[in-house]
């Protein structure tokens, strides 16, 4: 985001000095329609600058929200049991299973390397699959049905866009940084309205590293530009945070909404 809005402005300057250069290049031109290409040359400047001023005003207009008192300015979601629910455990008991069944599947998915690994997105979604099924081939059949339909593992949160949309309002930027890999993003992307609040989004899978890794959260804040210090991450998993905390960024291991809003508050952010 920073950086596009650093190469329009710098196309936007070499715009307006070729044109504002316009008249000293026709000043010199000989012809019986060089006077004519003199005047309008001027009358381009004229208009150029004008609608710069025109397009900066409804820039302004559009981009208004207040800055906030406290010392936040930012704040930093993941998505998963903070913004989306995430529940794998009664996802898996839906199935069913006799107990060591469940056990073993559970193991060999969701409680595996894999599926950890499966968010930093250096394979295929059926190059995880295939390597869950080796772990435990005896229920080959069930864990791809399981990984197919595994969209079932989230469901929306009611408070998840109405409280973005609110701290949006009262003037914070808001970012999301998750470990999400991209077959779960595109079966679930319907359920995150929230985004359409966000300042900036950071899925692991696109950047190929995974929290609590130092890198993912030096890539959210120089990519966005943000200071840390007036940062705030909030995560349910507190070693999550903790990595975060590392790079200097204040952070809420996520319980509830109630009491992450409560933390938030006592930070300044209101």
């Amino acid at each position: 985001m920073k950086k596009s809005k650093r190469i329009l402005a710098l196309l936007g300057a070499v715009i307006l000095l070729a044109v504002f250069c316009l008249p000293m290049i026709t000043a010199f031109g000989s012809g019986e329609n060089a006077n004519g290409i003199f005047v309008a040359s001027i009358f381009a400047v004229f208009f150029v600058a004008v609608m710069a001023y025109l397009i900066m005003l409804v820039y302004r207009v559009i981009d208004k929200r207040k800055t906030p008192d406290g010392p936040v300015k930012n704040i930093i979601f993941d998505v998963g049991n903070v913004l989306l629910k995430y529940d794998w455990e009664s996802y898996l008991a839906g199935y069913h299973f006799e107990q060591e069944k469940y056990e073993r599947i559970a193991d060999a998915v969701f409680r595996s390397k894999t599926w950890v690994e499966r968010d930093r997105g250096d394979l295929t979604e059926q190059e995880y699959v295939e390597q869950m099924v080796a772990a435990d081939p005896e229920d080959e059949k069930e864990i791809r049905e399981i990984m197919k339909n595994c969209k079932g593992t989230t469901s929306s949160l009611d408070y998840a866009a109405t409280w973005t949309a609110y701290l949006k309002k009262q003037g914070y930027r808001l970012y999301v940084l998750s470990n999400y890999c991209d077959y779960m993003r595109n079966e679930t992307i319907k359920d995150m309205t929230f985004l359409k609040n966000m300042d900036g989004v950071v899925f692991s899978c696109d950047v190929h590293m995974i929290k609590p890794e130092a890198e993912i959260y030096r890539y959210v804040l120089n990519t966005y530009g943000l200071d840390a210090k007036e940062t705030v991450f909030i995560d349910d998993r507190k070693e999550n945070c903790e990595g975060a905390e590392k790079e200097g960024i204040h952070a809420i291991v996520f319980t509830s909404f109630k009491q992450a809003a409560a933390e938030l508050e006592q930070l300044g952010v209101k």
